[in-house]
């Protein structure tokens, strides 16, 4: 009998030390003031490290927005187990999120044509911001909330959305303009949507929106403008007059997408080339990089005279293939995939040092059409792609998936999760297909900074690596109900981070 009082008694010691470590002042798990980074207010879940999940097809009443704790690797936190935090007044199949978290916001985009502002702060949406006409292709809202701005592949729209105001807890719509552009399905714009770019399918041509003021006159050359009656907005193509008198850019083959310069004064235009079916016979089939000054592609630019000066300064051939690019202020790192011997495509990161914008270097990296890229911890470069089994790496028995870490001092790169096709070596956490050796296309990636680890949204399902070596983070707690389509680290010092 007294040693059964003897261990019930260590037991309640043991228990007591436990709570005493974790409520107490010696260790505390979370440790929170007032306000935290920036003055940014403890969220109700009260983890200060969290990354969002944009879900599809969930339990979640078709879809939500999940909080991950990325700074333990887990559901929620440790005062809650066996439970998860989502985002309160979110109920849709999420698609994709655009993450500001120095504005302490976000915008998630989904599946039945809404966009819808998360305040950060208070983990809730702020209701709808703007509501495609249609399913998006590509949708932008600035950092100052004053516009959203979506391309609908579908119906060859583009429409430009205006809040009451540049609050964060704005959603009313006040004048919506839709304008007629074939084949557009992009639209980029810089942060402070100074210039907002459209791109179009199986075309050379790229344009640009303009401003009026009052009583402006549209000027010549304009594809189309709205109002009819009274133009407020015109679209107007980006590039130079030719001898026959039409206005576009040579030198832009297939352009995919832009990527604006750190600074701020130039956008890179990816030329996407052969990758994006051009040809010897229509002279487009030469992926690259054209890179152009901002100051003549701005919204409140008006073409001096009928004659049109093309903004692009330089362009540098990219046999890789370019279509999606990132920089650090001295070199352009461009990612895509070169036509080989077989007709099959594998990818290629190309290095482009902005002092002699030639390329200097290029890696083998994943197949696929490559769409992410970011900077982490450790002088680390990740890149993500889709679709990326139907490459030559796959056809040779080589690794097929999506996720590329390259190191930007050892200038190595390495394909994650390193499998070996029919081999003993697999991915280490499958997805729910249970396929060994293939996650799937990757869909959405964030930096956690300053923890040496990157998220993804990974063949539908959320998986996280350490920078410094590319090895795989456990993923059993933070595996998501549905589909994973996007991730946001929604605590960055950075807007960059995601």
């Amino acid at each position: 009998m007294k040693r059964v009082v003897v261990v019930r008694s260590a037991t309640a010691l043991l228990i007591g030390t436990v709570l005493a470590l974790l409520t107490g002042c010696g260790s505390r798990p979370y440790k929170t003031t007032e306000n935290q980074f920036a003055g940014r207010p403890v969220p109700p879940s009260k983890l200060t490290q969290r990354v969002m999940v944009a879900i599809a097809q969930s339990g979640l009443a078709n879809g939500g927005l999940e909080l991950l704790d990325a700074s333990r690797d887990i559901r929620a936190n440790v005062f809650t187990a066996n439970s998860t935090f989502t985002v309160s007044g979110f109920a849709a199949n999420a698609q994709q999120i655009i993450s500001y978290p120095e504005q302490l916001r976000g915008f998630v985009y989904a599946q039945d044509g809404s966009i819808q502002t998360i305040n950060y702060s208070t983990e809730a949406s702020l209701g709808t911001t703007a509501t495609a006409a249609g399913l998006a292709s590509s949708f932008f809202v600035p950092t100052d909330t004053q516009a959203v701005y979506t391309a609908i592949e579908r119906n060859g729209t583009f429409v430009m959305s205006a809040p009451a105001s540049g609050s964060a807890t704005s959603t009313s719509i006040t004048a919506t303009y839709t304008f007629a552009v074939p084949s557009v399905y992009k639209v980029i714009a810089n942060p402070s949507h100074s210039v907002v770019l459209l791109m179009l399918r199986n075309s050379n041509d790229v344009y640009r929106l303009l401003q009026l003021n009052s009583d402006q006159a549209p000027p010549s050359g304009s594809l189309t403008c709205q109002p009819l009656n009274k133009p407020l907005y015109c679209i107007l193509p980006v590039g130079s007059t030719q001898p026959d008198g039409s206005i576009h850019e040579p030198a832009f083959h297939r352009p995919v997408d832009a990527y604006f310069s750190p600074d701020g004064s130039q956008v890179y235009f990816l030329s996407c080339g052969r990758e994006c079916g051009g040809s010897a016979a229509t002279g487009d089939d030469t992926p690259g990089i054209n890179i152009a000054n901002l100051n003549s592609m701005r919204t409140d630019y008006y073409p001096p005279s009928a004659t049109y000066t093309s903004p692009v300064v330089s362009t540098t051939s990219v046999p890789g293939g370019a279509t999606a690019a990132i920089s650090d202020g001295t070199t352009v790192y461009v990612a895509g995939q070169a036509l080989q011997s077989d007709n099959l495509y594998t990818g290629k990161l190309s290095i482009i040092p902005l002092a002699t914008k030639a390329v200097s270097a290029t890696y083998g990296i994943s197949d696929g059409t490559h769409t992410k890229m970011l900077f982490g911890d450790n002088n680390s470069l990740w890149i993500g792609a889709s679709n990326c089994s139907s490459g030559e790496r796959a056809a040779h028995n080589g690794n097929p998936n999506c996720l590329t870490l390259f190191n930007t001092s050892a200038s190595t790169a390495n394909i994650v999760p390193n499998v070996t096709l029919g081999g003993s070596t697999t991915v280490p956490y499958p997805n729910e297909n249970l396929d060994p050796y293939y996650y799937g296309s990757l869909t959405g990636l964030c930096w956690v900074e300053n923890l040496s680890k990157v998220y993804t949204a990974y063949g539908g399902q959320v998986h996280a690596f350490h920078t410094a070596d590319g090895s795989e983070i456990d993923n059993t707690n933070i595996t998501v109900q549905g589909t994973a389509n996007d991730v946001a680290y929604i605590d960055a010092s950075t807007n960059e981070a995601n």
